[in-house]
């Protein structure tokens, strides 16, 4: 099926929309996004990627958004296929403006672009089962990595390094070697049997999966320790993992070439894959939505 485009309430394929030269998304990165997978035809997790939405466009200054209307778009757009398994993107823009200055027009209008295409998960299926191996490189993004903007150029740089080195992440690192994120995924540790993960500040996304497994660790009898993790402490910890809205866990077997644990996804990290996936059966099976 064809990906379908919504913009402004227009329904479109995604591959006839057009965007001014002079959008303030393409011309400064002055936008926003969200991306939400459908599961069934349903926008999981809809709420928290909502409000993390709204965090950001308040962060920056972005407003004239009616985000109710904007989900109503969004349900619009995933029945005009109707989408069943799919990946949702959203994306609110400045809008487009003449001259082309930096400071904020005052005539702009923001621009409400989202789209729906099929997805298939057997890639991340298979992946989730086996592993995947990371390299670790230089965090070099701006110091507002918690507002989910399309500044996107490092993270780019750092997961095509991994891509290059036949890796599927790039877990990135300060210059004193603490490490933040991954470039498209959060990402956690286990030592001594218990779950580590970098406090949400600044230099990191709030990740909403990160979130989700953070309020399931108790289901999992997993307790939890915020902390950091320097690059050096990485060939210490007993299983590694990523999360995020498409890979939800994705255990990582290998970092920079050199196992990590065992070598294999670990028995923490498969906990927390059964505990997610029973909490997504809980939202699918739920009588209401």
């Amino acid at each position: 099926m064809r990906a379908i485009a919504n913009v402004h309430g227009q329904i479109l394929p995604l591959e006839d929309v057009k965007i001014s030269a002079l959008d303030r998304g393409f011309l400064f990165g002055d936008s926003v996004y969200e991306v939400v997978r459908v599961y069934q035809g349903r926008p999981y997790l809809e709420e928290e990627h909502f409000q993390r939405l709204a965090r950001s466009l308040e962060a920056i200054a972005l407003g004239g958004v009616d985000l109710v209307r904007l989900r109503r778009r969004v349900h619009d757009t995933i029945a005009a296929g109707p989408f069943r398994e799919a990946v949702l993107y959203v994306q609110i823009t400045r809008g487009a403006s003449m001259p082309r200055k930096h400071a904020f027009p005052k005539q702009a209008v923001p621009l409400e672009l989202l789209w729906v295409e099929d997805y298939d998960d057997a890639p991340y299926e298979h992946l989730r089962r086996v592993g995947v191996g990371v390299v670790t490189y230089p965090d070099r993004r701006w110091h507002r990595c918690d507002i989910k903007s399309t500044n996107l150029l490092a993270n780019v740089l750092a997961n095509q390094a991994a891509h290059d080195a036949g890796c599927y992440e790039a877990l990135l690192y300060l210059p004193d070697g603490t490490l933040t994120e991954a470039s498209h995924s959060s990402f956690f540790w286990v030592k001594d049997g218990a779950l580590g993960t970098t406090p949400s500040r600044d230099n990191i996304l709030p990740g909403i999966t990160r979130g989700l497994i953070l309020g399931l660790a108790g289901r999992a009898n997993v307790v939890v320790r915020e902390g950091h993790l320097r690059r050096d402490d990485l060939r210490s910890v007993d299983e590694l993992f990523l999360t995020g809205t498409t890979s939800e866990v994705l255990p990582v077997t290998h970092v920079d070439g050199q196992p990590v644990g065992s070598g294999r996804p670990g028995p923490i990290t498969r906990r927390l894959q059964e505990v997610y996936a029973a909490k997504l059966r809980e939202f699918l099976s739920a009588s209401s939505y």
